[in-house]
This record gives structure tokens, C-alpha cells and sequence, in this order.
């Protein structure tokens, strides 16, 4: 089956790629979270009233630690066998760059495919045209590489774009 979830938080990616990722040949993270209680404990006391919101949502992850482990995709990275790809803002105020970062490194750690690009003048979501077409372009890539008969336009770099990769950098490779 040809599958690939294209995401951003929490429902259908989470979902679909990490707990019913033999349903799929790849997925795509867009600012996604990976453990549900250091997304709640990241949001600022201002944005009280949401958090509580979420509680009410989807349980009490502050009391049951247990219950978090179930529902954090951090926790079921062993079940992850479809290669990921995850885009993220280094700046985003919802989902913190360590959101990505805990999850792409523990995937890499285990030996699971995995691409992380961090955009680092974005927030949530990709603001900037030059930084929209670049992720675009790159997820074209990823999709043609592990999508049977998938077929991209080759890569262009983006002028402008800000595109960089902690993985990469992390094993002291540079990418483009």
C-alpha cells in the first residue's frame, strides 16, 4: 500500500506513522510533537487556559506517567519501520524544536530511517515563501525515493532558504 501520512500535530500522523506504520511506506512530520507531556509542560503560562483545554483532550499526562508513555510517539519509536521525514521551525512557540529533536535523534540512535531539516528563522509551520518551497521540494524528494512509482522534479536549491539539518550535522556531514 502505498501510504504516506502528510502531517502536522497530533491526530493522523501519530496515528498513522507511528503506531500503524506497517500500513505505511513513509510519512511526512510537519511540527509534529513526540512526547505529549513535554508539549503540554513547554506551553507558556499565558496560554494556561489551552493547556487545560488539551488535559481535558486527552487525559492527564501530568499525573500518569504511564498513560503518556501510551500516547507519545517517543515511546513507540522501536515500532516506527517506515522511513520519516520531519520538517520543523527552530523558533515555533507551540511545538518546541526539541519536540523534533528527541524523536529524529532516538529514530537515528536505533538505526531507523529518518530526514530532520530545521529551519531556524521559522516558527510554527513555514512562514517564508523561500523556506515553503524548499520543504515542499524536499518532501517531493522523499516521497519519489520511497513511494513505489513515485516520480519527482529534481531538487533545486532555494535562494534564500534556510534549510539545516541536525542529524547531519550531529555525524559532521553537510547536506544541501
Amino acid at each position: 500500500m502505498n501510504l504516506s501520512p502528510l502531517s502536522s500535530l497530533l491526530s493522523s500522523h501519530l496515528t498513522l506513522c507511528y503506531y500503524h506504520c506497517f500500513l505505511s511506506k513513509c510519512g511526512v512530520d510537519i511540527v509534529g510533537p513526540s512526547n505529549i507531556k513535554t508539549l503540554l509542560d513547554s506551553i507558556p503560562a499565558y496560554w494556561s487556559q489551552l493547556r487545560n483545554g488539551m488535559l481535558l483532550k486527552i487525559g492527564d499526562v501530568d499525573s500518569d506517567e504511564e498513560f503518556n508513555k501510551s500516547i507519545s510517539p517517543l515511546f513507540h519509536v522501536d515500532n516506527i519501520k517506515a522511513p520519516l521525514l520531519i520538517g520543523q521551525g527552530a523558533n515555533d512557540p507551540r511545538v518546541k524544536q526539541a519536540e523534533a529533536d528527541q524523536i529524529a535523534f532516538r529514530m537515528q540512535e536505533k538505526g531507523i530511517p529518518v530526514e530532520y531539516v530545521l529551519y531556524p528563522d521559522e516558527g510554527h509551520g513555514f512562514a517564508r515563501p523561500e523556506n515553503r518551497i524548499d520543504f515542499n521540494g524536499r518532501v517531493e524528494q522523499f516521497l519519489e525515493k520511497h513511494l513505489d512509482g513515485g516520480r519527482a522534479e529534481e531538487f533545486v536549491e532555494v535562494e534564500g532558504a534556510t534549510a539545516v539539518f541536525p542529524l547531519l550535522e550531529k555525524e559532521g556531514a553537510v547536506a544541501k
